[in-house]
């Protein structure tokens, strides 16, 4: 790949102190499974994706839901989305590193719920501050978008 050192998220990755991710893969006929992992330690959240820890690798575009719990907030996020890759994390307490890109927003079944994304832009809002959002999308200081 040429362009391994370029940044292409659209979307401002930013912390959570204390947020986790439990996942299971996704059923289409099934009803709602057992987590194949609970409370994995979240690394970064944008409004497209997630970055976070897990003990077992996650397969290359493998479709998942993830319920993603936040310190403060009484309802967790509830996500689809798919699998963009996963890594081993050396020397660590947690073996890999696993990215997923959420499925577009909006009312089909396998879209994730628009009200969702006004929580992670309340979120974004809350945890990157104001200073953060000056340099969001194209902005000096910031990332292209």
């Amino acid at each position: 790949m040429v362009d391994k050192g370029i940044e292409r998220r659209l979307c401002q990755r930013f912390k959570i102190p204390g947020a986790t991710v439990s996942y299971r893969r996704e059923k289409i006929l099934a009803a709602a499974g057992r987590f194949l992992e609970e409370f994995c330690p979240v690394l970064d959240l944008s409004r497209g994706g997630v970055r976070f820890l897990t003990q077992k690798p996650l397969k290359f575009k493998s479709k998942i839901v993830l319920q993603i719990s936040v310190p403060g907030e009484r309802i967790p996020l509830n996500l689809r989305g798919r699998v963009r890759w996963s890594t081993f994390n050396a020397g660590k307490s947690y073996k890999y590193q696993a990215g997923v890109q959420f499925n577009a927003y909006g009312e089909e079944k396998v879209q994730n719920f628009p009200g969702t994304l006004v929580k992670i832009i309340a979120l974004e809002q809350k945890f990157l501050g104001p200073e953060g959002a000056e340099g969001a999308a194209g902005t000096p200081g910031g990332p292209a978008a």
